[in-house]
């Protein structure tokens, strides 16, 4: 590796130490009894146990690395969090005591913690790893890793237990295509095979994955990218609207996909679910517009039976455009708190947990007429910095005209939703594929076609251009000073932490071939820009911006366009100008060795 960047890396670890001044509630698990709620938080690095009745947390059990979720057994005496990057952790804990047990290792970025039925076998989600770890719980040993699609964020089991439903955050594949889509994964448990379950055209970001109460049904939620047209308005939908896929859990099918806007309001990036003790009331949050949706859940099983279309016994898969869907069986609630991404339910009370305001809604909805919300704050006198702001805005879709969408809807995580846009920042027929915000103020010019001199410019651009919004100049600024902190995650194609042999000699070729040319280290990019053959019809000589190859394992698809689904595409194929002249004269081994080493920056 790169000495500067092992340098970079070691500065982020000692730097990331600490937990932060932030909790960032990112889950919420009861207790045994139902008494205590567990609050994971996520940059806090702690579980905090709150007293439901009192509202008032009574215990905090501290961790060594930032958590993204957890479990709790069957029997209530166990607690599993999850939590780590590059070297990902499940923590079993005696929720007793709250002393940590036994550490178990797992993947890259553990997630979404599952247990089996009879609390036996813990399944994580390792979401840069593209796989699913199998615990056994009695000896601690990972049994299997089972891939999936790409970035599984979410997932739940069948009641049986028998099927465990998988959420792939982003598509997977090239974007010059006509049907881009995440999918959702299903793992036969015994038998361990993958099924895949395509969604909607367009369907992306998706967060949310849970079960029914009575087990018949998989809710999904993602946001649905409007990419065919030009981004030209925000009107009902026209660039995204947000969704909820129901899936049949006995024969694994597609039902319906529905839309959780209104017709001139958006529910922009739907996220955590939840239901009712009696499972009549589904509850739906949205992250981006702080708010929750109610639904009566069987009166919109009985819209969707009667209204699913399906051909040959497969869901047809255009996108469905019906903004009124919902329309007499579900009630919006407007939140106190920022970044509802969590919530559980208890009898007719939702908890909801936000990850910005570190704070717990309690939603009372027995009267869904007259709903009463109360608040508890987990970190009173919290002070926001400028990139704590940034952060949150860009988050924010209340910054978007009609609340259609937020920056992380196209960039989550400020990184790429792997889509081809056509936005109005360079004009209209010339669809682009996202660009990842890390290093972007490092790198001037934004926009494939350089129409902006830096990512300063870029962001105050995409809030006229994108959000249809005029907002104050210090909105910018922190916008700014968020995508500035940014830091590169560990590849996982590393082999602890350092390069692998193959990408050692990969490494070598990169320079002998004159790829560092044009993408030299440590920004691997010339911050020029090139005609590399890949602009067609009018545009074809056009230059675009040199990219940086920094965390390119996690940019697929590659090029402007997004035509090359694979590194291995690009390196094989001759859609970049110059490639196809260094690589002619590489054996497959040598080429597999340069693909090794560009997954490995």
């Amino acid at each position: 590796m790169n000495l500067t960047k092992c340098i970079f890396f070691l500065l982020c670890a000692v730097c990331g130490a600490g937990a932060s001044p932030y909790l960032s509630p990112v889950d919420l698990d009861w207790e045994g009894d139902g008494r205590h709620l567990l609050v994971t938080a996520a940059s806090g690095r702690k579980v905090l146990v709150l007293d439901a009745e009192a509202l008032k947390v009574v215990r905090s059990i501290e961790f060594p690395v930032e958590l993204a979720g957890s479990a709790v057994s069957p029997d209530g005496r166990t607690l599993y969090a999850v939590g780590g990057v590059a070297e990902g952790r499940v923590f079993a804990v005696d929720l007793a005591s709250g002393k940590i047990l036994t550490t178990m290792a797992v993947g890259h970025t553990p997630m979404a913690p599952v247990l089996s039925p009879d609390g036996g076998t813990l399944y994580v989600c390792n979401r840069f790893d593209n796989d699913i770890s199998v615990l056994d719980l009695k000896t601690g040993a990972e049994m299997a890793r089972i891939p999936v699609t790409r970035e599984p964020v979410a997932a739940d089991i069948s009641h049986d237990g028998l099927h465990l439903f998988v959420a792939n955050h982003i598509p997977s594949g090239r974007a010059d295509v006509d049907y881009v889509a995440s999918e959702i994964s299903v793992i036969d448990t015994q038998t361990r095979t993958v099924a895949i379950i395509p969604l909607v055209n367009g369907a992306e970001g998706v967060r949310g994955l849970r079960v029914s109460p009575d087990g018949k049904y998989a809710f999904a939620t993602h946001f649905m990218a409007r990419f065919q047209v030009p981004t030209t308005q925000l009107e009902r939908g026209w660039v995204s609207t947000d969704a909820l896929s129901v899936i049949r859990v006995s024969d694994q099918a597609l039902m319906y996909t529905v839309l959780l806007d209104d017709l001139s309001r958006g529910f922009p990036n739907p996220w955590a679910i939840g239901f009712s003790d009696d499972g009549t009331t589904l509850v739906v949050s949205a992250a981006s517009s702080h708010e929750i949706s109610l639904i009566d859940l069987p009166k919109l099983m009985q819209k969707v039976e009667s209204e699913a279309v399906v051909h040959a016994g497969a869901v047809h898969l255009d996108a469905h455009n019906n903004l009124s869907f919902l329309s007499g069986i579900r009630k919006r609630i407007e939140l106190n708190g920022n970044g509802p991404r969590a919530l559980a339910v208890k009898g007719t009370t939702a908890y909801v947990a936000h990850y910005f305001s570190d704070s717990i809604d309690i939603v009372d909805f027995t009267d869904q007429n007259s709903t009463s919300i109360e608040t508890l704050e987990l970190n009173p006198g919290m002070k926001i910095t400028q990139r704590r702001q940034g952060e949150i805005f860009f988050h924010d879709a209340n910054l978007c005209f009609q609340k259609w969408l937020s920056c992380s809807t196209c960039h989550p995580d400020a990184r790429t939703d792997a889509m081809n846009w056509d936005l109005l920042n360079d004009g209209m027929g010339n669809p682009k594929n996202v660009k990842s915000m890390l290093l972007a103020h490092e790198t001037p010019r934004a926009m494939w076609l350089g129409v902006r001199d830096g990512a300063e410019a870029g962001v105050r651009a995409g809030i006229r251009h994108i959000q249809f919004a005029v907002r104050p100049e210090e909105d910018a600024e922190a916008i700014d000073a968020y995508l500035k902190s940014l830091q590169p995650v560990p590849s996982p194609y590393l082999v602890d932490g350092r390069l692998s042999p193959s990408a050692s000699n990969g490494k070598e070729l990169f320079e002998e071939q004159g790829c560092a040319s044009c993408h030299p280290a440590p920004l691997f990019t010339s911050l020029e820009m090139h005609d590399v053959g890949t602009m067609l019809g009018q545009d074809a000589g056009k230059p675009v911006d040199v990219p940086s190859l920094v965390e390119l394992w996690r940019t697929a698809p590659y090029l402007h366009d997004g035509r090359a689904a694979t590194v291995g595409d690009l390196l094989h194929g001759e859609d970049h100008a110059g490639i196809i002249k260094r690589t002619a004269d590489l054996t497959e081994q040598q080429l597999l060795d340069l693909e090794a080493y560009l997954l490995s920056l």
